[in-house]
């Protein structure tokens, strides 16, 4: 069940509650009773990431292909040397 955000227009008390997607919204405050409740858009408190995501998601500078082996990465450094600028072409 999703957590949801909420602030009251009138004491501005916020709080967060834990609804279902198909619950209705809440409407009264439990600080000052009073039906001027608006649930608010916040980020999502999660990040999908490791083993079994898509290889390219969240990668960053010079992270490699996970599924990559130790001869495929000793074989791309030693042709990296031949021509010396790191291109890959060789």
């Amino acid at each position: 069940m999703p957590l949801y955000e909420y602030r009251c227009d009138l004491c501005e008390h916020t709080f967060e509650a834990l609804q279902k997607m198909s619950d209705e919204p809440l409407l009264h405050c439990p600080a000052c009773d009073e039906a001027s409740l608006k649930k608010l858009v916040s980020a999502a408190g999660f990040r999908l990431k490791g083993d079994g995501w898509y290889e390219t998601d969240f990668k960053s500078g010079t992270k490699r292909n996970l599924a990559e082996t130790s001869a495929d990465s000793s074989a791309k450094k030693s042709s990296a040397a031949v021509c010396g600028t790191g291109c890959g072409c060789h």
